[in-house]
């Protein structure tokens, strides 16, 4: 086990979050009950949760040249982000993220519209200073909230330094074989997987027949979240399931599965084995939900131990992202 060093290419969104005990129908207005910003986005969230449990995280990304943006910047460097890549740019506003958040009976559900902002400013040219550097780090995570072509370049420059490449494919939107072809891992949730390879990754048999069919793309390793059922994993092999861990009440849902990839990720770069790494990322998604707003409800690595201690299991596989 080694502390890791991981580098995230992805998106940064300021979070507006309305909290409302039910969603408006159409044309209909709603008196919500609570209103707050967070600093967020798929890559920004996966970034800071890698650092806060002990991973060295460096982040390419841009924002606008306004006060989100700076704000965007400051909460991924005060986690221990490298955010020297995070560029600043004129004549565009930084991205913003509008979240609803519906507390019933039922339980919690959230809606989120992204407007990309700054994200979709982001170029080829700006993953130049890669070439050089891409191979000290030990995993790439890329999402869906930046252009394609970007996420395809960085990819090939992952593969052919022998890097890992994780995609998590959300927002939905279709992969190209380009891309598809550089990666070692990638986790959709069940809709995704059926948006990319056409099945949907239901029970063991649906989850291999999907695995099949990524490997068929080029993805050999597929990892499956299936929300409060957990995850499943498979490298064409056994399916390897890990439940979700409950550490309390749902608040807002908003950043789960960032924290999930981030956390994965963190430990498989680590040198984790497959099964403890899922066991890990359940519990630090299981945290996340309990806090309001995206990487203000992000745990520490401290946290993630003290959950998984309370289940009885052996922490002592994460020395090494201590200090």
């Amino acid at each position: 086990m080694k502390k890791p060093k991981i580098l995230v290419v992805g998106s940064l969104v300021m979070d507006l979050i309305v909290s409302t005990p039910r969603f408006p129908e159409r044309g209909e207005t709603v008196i919500g009950s609570d209103f707050s910003t967070a600093p967020g986005g798929k890559g920004a969230n996966q970034a800071v949760q890698a650092a806060r449990l002990g991973a060295e995280v460096s982040m390419l990304g841009r924002v606008g040249n306004d006060d989100f943006g700076r704000a965007l910047i400051k909460s991924a460097a005060d986690s221990g982000v490298d955010t020297s890549h995070i560029l600043p740019t004129d004549g565009v506003s930084s991205a913003v993220g509008n979240v609803q958040i519906e507390h019933t009976e039922k339980g919690t559900e959230n809606r989120i519209i992204v407007v990309p902002g700054a994200n979709f400013r982001l170029t080829e040219s700006d993953t130049d200073y890669l070439k050089d550097t891409i191979s000290n780090y030990d995993m790439v995570i890329l999402q869906h909230e930046i252009p394609t072509e970007v996420n395809i370049a960085v990819a090939r420059l992952a593969k052919d330094a022998g890097v890992p490449v994780m995609l998590n494919p959300a927002p939905s939107a279709e992969v190209p074989k380009a891309l598809l072809a550089c990666l070692t891992y990638i986790a959709p949730n069940e809709h995704e997987a059926f948006d990319i390879c056409g099945i949907l990754p239901e029970g063991d048999e649906g989850i291999r027949a999907a695995a099949k069919a990524f490997a068929a793309l080029g993805v050999e390793n597929v990892l499956i979240t299936l929300g409060k059922h957990g995850c499943a994993y498979t490298d064409g092999g056994a399916v390897v399931r890990s439940g979700s861990v409950d550490c309390g009440k749902v608040v807002d849902p908003t950043a789960a599965g960032d924290s999930f990839i981030g956390a994965f990720c963190t430990a498989c770069a680590a040198g984790a084995p497959i099964e403890t790494a899922l066991v890990f990322a359940n519990c630090v998604a299981g945290i996340t939900v309990t806090g309001m707003g995206a990487q203000s409800s992000l745990p520490y690595l401290a946290d993630a131990l003290a959950v998984m201690e309370k289940q009885g299991l052996d922490t002592s596989i994460f020395e090494c992202l201590k200090g």
